[in-house]
């Protein structure tokens, strides 16, 4: 079945560490482009960190020095390990697989649910 599935959301202080997890049954899915993306409250969604199949890592500039992306694909999973988080970190995360080009540009084909951090100060 093509679908991910995120763990590791939760609360943490401003200073804190967490690591996110996204986990899929197929193997097709663990082949592809991995990313993850969030939206925090009254924003729009934005790719935070992607990872391609032959492991070339791209991170949003204002993350780059706290935030790591990485892949098992023997597991069939990907990871966003955060620290030092800050209060501006809240936000719902989002991983995605396979990546495409459609009319508004490019995209991931396959979502998760979300999982949520929420970084009190």
């Amino acid at each position: 079945q093509d679908e991910l599935v995120e763990s590791g959301g939760g609360s943490v202080q401003a200073g804190g560490s967490l690591k996110l997890s996204c986990a899929t049954s197929s193997s097709i899915l663990a082949e592809c482009d991995k990313a993850w993306y969030r939206q925090a409250p009254g924003k729009e969604r934005e790719l935070v960190a992607a990872i391609s199949k032959d492991f070339i890592t791209t991170v949003k500039d204002s993350v780059k020095d706290r935030f790591t992306i990485s892949r098992d694909d023997a597991e069939k999973m990907h990871y966003l390990e955060m620290n030092r988080l800050k209060t501006e970190d809240t936000a719902v995360y989002y991983c995605a697989a396979c990546r495409v080009y459609r009319n508004e540009g490019w995209t991931y084909r396959f979502w998760g649910q979300g999982t949520l951090l929420t970084v009190s100060s």
